[in-house]
């Protein structure tokens, strides 16, 4: 009993922890925005746009502050009250199978979440993606993205639950490795298919029409030895009026695409540019490499759920029976602090992959139009030009635009010195 009591506490601990832990980070970084435009940007960024920019992190702040505290009220209520095991319970009256239970169980909580937090979800898209001009998104749309959601959530985490939790209950001394390969394969179809597959149920996607841009980027793409036949351009407008551009997919699957957003805003050479960048994560194998971190980080994960998963003290600590369902449950709320650790070091990546994309980009164009892109994309989208450092070291993946221009700035000068 007293371990159970142990792990209880550790289980509270971590997830009150990581509540106060990012909401003082979430108002540390909305304390650091300055007063005015920082120089290298006053003549790209009105000061009317810079007002409205540091108001809609205000109202993003706000809610998210509601939404994590109603969140964790209802998980600690859970915790304290038998919740998981009164869910489980009744589930467990209509099935013996233990396998079908647990999906059951985790379907059962994923929708009842998602149910309670959909006014938070629609006052985001409806409220204050609406007042900041971002949202396209109609009430069908969001319906229909839901649904799709829920029922594209059930037949794919269902099916790898079922897959795995099989592998746990037949072969369970081989379980963690057998898990792992199961994972990996699945991981590397969805970077293969998944424009093929998964963007079209939400997202018209259609190549990109001849013409000036086209021309373009096929020039650059064959002046710098990079074969290059699928580049698509996605309704992205659908939802919002943001911009964004990426790469995905490997080998002969490699396909880039555009956001019509992005294409209205940009002149052709600014979008040679974004794809130069783009092209400069395949070149140094950033999605190869990511894959490959990614492998290692589950590889670990299941191994210490494997172990965990082992001690019957963990399911009990939540009032359950012992099983993999339970015991996967309270080993994603012990996960808190490894997760800190993962993120930190992904996004210490991520970061340096994106400055690495940016100097291929502008080694390869010799000029400003990535950095006016940039600079177009950030005010565009109302992104903070002065967040935290800590809030950057623990959540950015993506490094702040004032630094990656400073590199652009460098590049030019060192050149221009040369």
């Amino acid at each position: 009993m007293a371990s159970e009591s142990v792990i209880l506490i550790l289980i509270t601990a971590f997830i009150v922890f990581d509540f106060i832990f990012d909401n003082a980070l979430s108002w540390l970084n909305a304390r650091n925005w300055k007063e005015e435009v920082h120089p290298r940007l006053r003549d790209a960024y009105p000061e009317q746009k810079y007002t409205q920019a540091r108001l809609y992190a205000l109202d993003k702040n706000r809610l998210s502050l509601a939404a994590s505290t109603f969140n964790l009220a209802i998980v600690l209520a859970m915790l304290f009250t038998g919740g998981f095991a009164f869910v489980d319970g009744i589930i467990g009256k209509f099935t013996g199978s233990p396998i079908l239970r647990g999906i059951l169980f985790f379907m059962a909580l994923a929708l009842v979440s998602d149910l309670l937090n959909l006014p938070f979800q629609w006052h985001s898209v409806f409220g204050i993606e609406e007042k900041y001009g971002f949202n396209r998104s109609t009430r069908t749309t969001f319906w229909g993205d839901k649904i799709r959601t829920w029922v594209l959530s059930a037949i794919v985490g269902g099916g790898l639950l079922w897959m795995i939790m099989g592998v746990y209950y037949m072969l369970p001394d081989y379980f963690w490795l057998i898990a792992w390969g199961i994972v990996m394969v699945f991981m590397l179809f969805m970077i293969l298919f998944y424009s093929n597959i998964i963007v079209p149920l939400f997202n018209r996607q259609k190549p990109l029409e001849n013409g000036e841009l086209r021309n373009a980027i096929e020039k650059f793409a064959s002046e710098n030895g990079f074969s290059l036949n699928n580049i698509y351009v996605i309704d992205g407008s659908r939802r919002t009026s943001r911009a964004n551009a990426y790469f995905t997919g490997l080998g002969p699957k490699k396909r880039i695409v555009l956001y019509d957003t992005l294409v209205a805003r940009h002149s052709v050479s600014e979008l040679v540019a974004v794809l130069a960048h783009e092209i400069g994560h395949y070149r140094m194998k950033h999605t190869l490499k990511g894959f490959i971190i990614s492998a290692a980080q589950v590889l670990v994960i299941l191994y210490l759920f494997n172990v965990i998963s082992r001690e019957e003290a963990v399911p009990k600590a939540l009032g359950m029976a012992p099983g993999f369902h339970a015991s996967l449950l309270a080993f994603a709320m012990l996960l808190g602090p490894l997760n800190h650790g993962i993120g930190i070091i992904g996004n210490f990546i991520s970061r340096n992959n994106e400055y690495a994309a940016d100097r291929y980009a502008y080694e390869r164009t010799r000029s400003d139009d990535l950095a006016r892109a940039l600079i177009q994309l950030s005010v565009d989208n109302l992104t903070s030009l002065t967040p935290h450092p800590l809030y950057v070291f623990m959540h950015y993946g993506h490094p702040p635009l004032l630094e990656r221009l400073a590199r652009l700035d460098r590049l030019r000068e060192g050149e221009h010195g040369a």
